[in-house]
């Protein structure tokens, strides 16, 4: 069964950091692109980082530039997302997810293949 969990989120104060991170099970990552999506509250899922599987790092959403880093592991079947410099506009729920592909989509695409459940991000002090 495939299946992608996404953790790592919580309540931190503006300025912070936290790591997302997602582990998938049922198959293994080498082949997929993988993207993370924020949904903030009463907004759309859009499209905040996405990398190709050969580790080409294809967009960060200009808002969080300098900020976010994306990376993959494929020997722990994992993706990260480092947020630092954390900013109450950064409050959303964020998703992984993965398309069976060489190079990411276009941004703000969400014809992924898999989603995980995401995992709450809320920035407050």
């Amino acid at each position: 069964e495939v299946q992608l969990q996404a953790f790592g989120g919580g309540l931190v104060r503006p300025g912070g950091s936290l790591r997302l991170s997602c582990a998938a099970s049922g198959f293994t990552l080498d082949d997929y692109v993988i993207a993370w999506f924020g949904q903030a509250p009463g907004k759309e899922r859009e499209g905040v980082s996405c990398i190709n599987n050969d580790d080409e790092v294809r967009f960060y959403d200009d808002s969080v530039k300098g900020r976010f880093t994306i990376s993959r592991d494929n020997a722990k079947n994992t993706v990260y997302l480092q947020m630092d410099r954390l900013t109450p506009e950064d409050t959303a729920t964020y998703y992984c997810a993965l398309m069976y592909s060489l190079v990411c989509p276009l941004p703000n695409y969400l014809g992924m293949d898999y989603w995980g459940k995401g995992t709450q991000v809320t920035v407050s002090s």
